[in-house]
């Protein structure tokens, strides 16, 4: 091909070939737990990074490198790492990044599990985290301190569908010597590409929407190649010779991808949450439908939002796809396919309206889930978000009258018509 292959040709055939051995035309599950070497010198490089290939299937695989290549071409990045959930991704990204009593800068609307990971499970590695505003870009900037190792936002926030001005956090990150993560799982490469909006890693959880069918756990980092991880020497794992890899500095030796490196043969390798090859092909069928589905997500969920705006029990609908919506020009510099598949709207009636309409429905699935081809419920306050305090729920786009609707690919007109009999029911 002379020209670049355009996304939809990406998410078909990137990082895939006819196996040679088989000519199997779809990736095959390598499901093995190690792999052959071809001598003692071939082992020692492998071990050595001298080379690339397989050892274990914890830490690399054939149909995990397949997902690895197509993910980070759809991103536009350099490299990618793939492992066993979202929150294994993330776990992976501040491992390489945090060492005990550093901190990091979250936005405040976060899915509710990275709420909790952030602000309690990272406790245990003496990591810090340090809450921003996403409204005011500025408030990031005044949690840094000399301490600081990244910046973390949605470009879609979850559960609140609410886009992200990407380019002005980055700008911030920048400006202070600091990578911009970037969760990509809402919007997906379809809608948003963080990378070309300046954001260094990017993370995904695959089991939503790249995988697209509710059967099969993942995640993924993806690494931009735009850091100078040795400029500060803020980032030892990177710029510090290595004493597990016979003093090795992992930054000079692979450039560009050496986050994702240091991601797989640090983290990865003693943490363990490796990906299983089964799964990584579940995923990898699921991400070749992903423009079509992405498409048709947005769609529905255009149309939902507008019947329901229009409801006399709504309160409120948050759905940057609608115009009046103040968040509708970000969504159209950003995102201009369209404003996604997840949204949150506010029952007049509080926490007992939003319990009852979520036991009231009928095609739609009351589960915590987003990213499904079929259209999903849940009540935030009372499920994902329930850990959280009044006033954090509210500060997560996630109170007590909020309902949170994954939209599917069903019929547009079905799925109003479930929500219509449950609205009938409050």
């Amino acid at each position: 091909m002379t020209n670049a292959p355009g996304f939809n040709t990406l998410a078909v055939h990137a990082g895939a070939q006819p196996d040679p051995t088989t000519g199997a035309r779809a990736t095959p599950i390598y499901q093995t737990t190690s792999f052959v070497f071809d001598d003692a010198d071939h082992a020692a490089s492998l071990f050595g990074l001298q080379s690339f290939g397989n050892i274990y299937t914890r830490i690399t695989n054939p149909t995990q490198a397949v997902l690895e290549e197509r993910v980070a071409a759809l991103e536009g990045g350099m490299a990618a790492l793939a492992v066993a959930s979202g929150h294994a991704a993330q776990l992976i990204a501040f491992h390489t990044l945090m060492s005990p009593g550093d901190n990091f800068i979250a936005a405040r609307r976060l899915y509710g599990g990275s709420i909790n990971q952030f602000g309690q499970a990272f406790k245990s590695f003496d990591w810090q985290v340090r809450w921003a505003d996403t409204a005011a870009p500025e408030s990031f900037e005044a949690e840094i301190d000399g301490r600081t190792k990244a910046i973390f936002i949605e470009s879609l926030a979850n559960p609140g569908g609410t886009f992200v001005d990407i380019e002005a956090i980055a700008e911030i990150a920048h400006r202070n010597g600091l990578p911009l993560i970037v969760d990509n799982t809402m919007a997906t490469p379809y809608l948003v590409r963080p990378i070309e909006h300046g954001a260094d890693i990017v993370v995904h959880s695959l089991t939503k929407f790249m995988g697209g069918h509710g059967n099969s756990m993942g995640g993924i980092l993806v690494d931009g190649g735009t850091f100078d991880w040795s400029a500060s020497g803020k980032y030892p794992a990177l710029s510090d010779p290595r004493p597990d890899y016979n003093g090795m500095v992992l930054h000079t030796t692979f450039g560009n991808i050496a986050f994702a490196i240091a991601a797989r043969v640090l983290g990865l390798r003693d943490l363990g949450p490796a990906i299983s090859p089964f799964n990584a092909f579940m995923l990898l069928t699921g991400i070749e439908t992903l423009p079509l589905r992405m498409q048709r997500h947005c769609d529905n969920a255009l149309v939902v939002a507008r019947y329901l705006a229009g409801h006399d029990k709504v309160a409120w609908v948050n759905y940057a796809g609608l115009e009046s919506d103040p968040n509708h020009a970000l969504q159209q510099r950003y995102a201009p396919r369209g404003a996604g598949a997840v949204f949150t709207f506010g029952l007049k009636g509080g926490y007992a309206a939003g319990k009852a309409f979520v036991e009231g429905v009928s095609m739609l699935s009351h589960l915590a889930n987003i990213g499904d081809t079929r259209s999903l419920v849940i009540h935030p306050a009372s499920t994902t978000h329930s850990q959280l305090n009044d006033e954090q729920l509210v500060s997560a786009g996630a109170g007590p009258e909020v309902v949170r609707l994954s939209i599917g690919i069903e019929d547009a007109a079905d799925i109003v018509a479930d929500l219509e009999q449950s609205l009938a029911k409050v």
